[in-house]
């Protein structure tokens, strides 16, 4: 079987994700890092050990009182961490040391706004990585792929009003902001795919198509990210009848347009899903196709 042009994919993962995860409590990724061990084998992949973010950072993007919360909320013991790999994968790829990245957490992100947080979210950790990039790399402009079941409402809330941030959002609503930046789109019905006789992935990868591809293109960002929930898998808590080929196809089509649009930049940040199987059927072999490996 061919392979996609090779690069060299990062892996960000801290061993308290999988002791500490929130939501279930470190049940997801328990088979992890050793589910990674075959890929590891690849000079296309490194994997890295991230720090914790830094409070100075956060600053910049929260208030004092949400940081305050985060340190007494115990399903944010993993919340410096998990913002620290999303801030280091993508001051890797900035720097040119890794093409793109796979930033494992262990407590989300785009439920988190400049003064709340919730929804198993504490720190925004692609808003922090923006800030970061922004006044340490130069980067500005930047385009947020978020197909995680539910609304990002806290990272809508926090570039709302930025021009520079194109935020494409497969939710439940359908709503476009007047300078076409701001984007939800409402993913079709599980009982669509039965009406239609289409297959449901079918479906949403031509959602993806309809409402990403264009917009990337004219926008031309720095940087693209796809926020990935798997919560969106049948059997998951956000069920819309997806399965393991939807993501691994929409994988393809981001590695594509971020070599297409800015230099291959390209980060994946891991959000909801809660099924430890699931975890580890649908991550490596998405890992496998940013690096360019197919299984």
């Amino acid at each position: 079987m061919s392979l996609l042009p090779s690069c060299t994919t990062g892996i960000f993962y801290h061993p308290s994700y999988s002791r500490r995860s929130y939501l279930t409590v470190g049940a997801r990724l328990a088979d992890f890092p050793m589910a990674l061990d075959r890929i590891l084998q690849s000079e296309n992949v490194r994997m890295y050990e991230p720090g914790p973010v830094s409070q100075e950072l956060v600053l910049k993007v929260h208030t004092p009182s949400l940081i305050e919360g985060v340190k007494g909320d115990p399903l944010c013991s993993t919340a410096w961490h998990s913002a620290g790999g999303v801030v280091m994968a993508g001051e890797k790829i900035a720097e040119g040391e890794i093409a793109n990245a796979f930033a494992f957490i262990g407590a989300g992100g785009h439920h988190s706004g400049r003064e709340y947080f919730g929804g198993y979210c504490c720190f925004n950790d692609v808003a922090l990585c923006i800030v970061n990039l922004r006044e340490k790399h130069g980067l500005r402009r930047f385009a947020i792929l978020d197909t995680d079941a539910h609304h990002g409402d806290g990272t809508r809330d926090l570039f709302q009003n930025d021009p520079d941030i194109l935020h494409v959002c497969l939710c439940g609503t359908n709503y476009e902001s007047p300078d076409g930046t701001k984007v939800d789109a409402a993913y079709p019905s599980p009982w669509a795919s039965r009406r239609d006789e289409q297959p449901m992935n079918d479906l949403y990868l031509d959602l993806v198509e309809q409402h990403f591809p264009r917009r990337v293109r004219q926008f031309r960002p720095d940087l693209m990210f796809w926020y990935f929930g798997f919560d969106t898998h049948q059997g998951d808590y956000g069920d819309i009848g997806l399965s393991g080929p939807c993501y691994w196809n929409i994988a393809i089509r981001m590695r594509e347009l971020a070599g297409e649009v800015c230099g291959g930049k390209l980060s994946v940040v891991l959000g909801g899903g809660s099924h430890t199987q699931l975890a580890t059927y649908l991550i490596p072999p998405i890992i496998e196709r940013l690096a360019g490996l197919y299984p």
